[in-house]
């Protein structure tokens, strides 16, 4: 694949492409340290809805996720009863599959789980990585990993909890987007500012 030139002259990964939308994630969001429960919470379900499917797929329609599932709130999305689960599947708005709709709720239920007994989300799945982001240095789409012996433990301990769609993959996808590691090529602007 061609790299892109930008009209800003800055050198990006070369999966964001020249789609504004994509240009915009890369730049503000993928990467960046996430500490918040329920912000950790909606990326880990985008990334469950990704499974199969591109990720601009998803970004194109987070902000119909959003009004769908309540803004991801876990506490209403904990509680959704059968016919709200069935009113997902027809909205044409988000990706209708049953099982990672239905996922939704079971995954709300064990965040729920998290907080109320410990040790809350956001410590759980930064205590796999010390609590700071680990910056790697990749030069080339060859050394980009999909999945890590910590992307593993990871999975392992979401599953035992009860969250649904979060293999190895899915959470090493989560991790690079919330800054757990930093995935940026050494390439590319972004990794010289989330390394500091």
């Amino acid at each position: 694949m061609k790299r892109i030139v930008h009209a800003d002259g800055k050198k990006r990964c070369f999966w964001c492409g020249a789609d504004p939308l994509y240009v915009h994630y890369h730049d503000t969001e993928w990467g960046v340290p996430e500490y918040d429960d329920r912000a950790l919470f909606e990326k880990l379900i985008l990334d469950g809805f990704q499974a199969g499917l591109s990720w601009i797929t998803i970004l194109r329609k987070r902000d119909n996720f959003r009004k769908a599932f309540d803004n991801f709130n876990p506490e209403k999305i904990a509680r959704y009863d059968t016919k709200k689960l069935n009113a997902l599947m027809k909205d044409e708005g988000i990706v209708r599959n049953k099982m990672k709709i239905w996922g939704a709720r079971q995954s709300a239920r064990a965040w729920l789980d998290i907080q109320e007994k410990g040790p809350g989300f956001s410590k759980l799945l930064w205590d796999f990585v010390d609590g700071i982001p680990k910056i790697n240095k990749i030069a080339s789409r060859k050394g980009i990993k999909a999945e890590t012996p910590v992307s593993q433990a990871m999975s392992k301990e979401l599953k035992t909890r009860g969250f649904n769609f979060c293999g190895p993959t899915i959470v090493y996808a989560f991790m690079q987007a919330t800054g757990m590691v930093n995935d940026h090529l050494t390439s590319c602007y972004r990794h010289k500012e989330l390394s500091r």
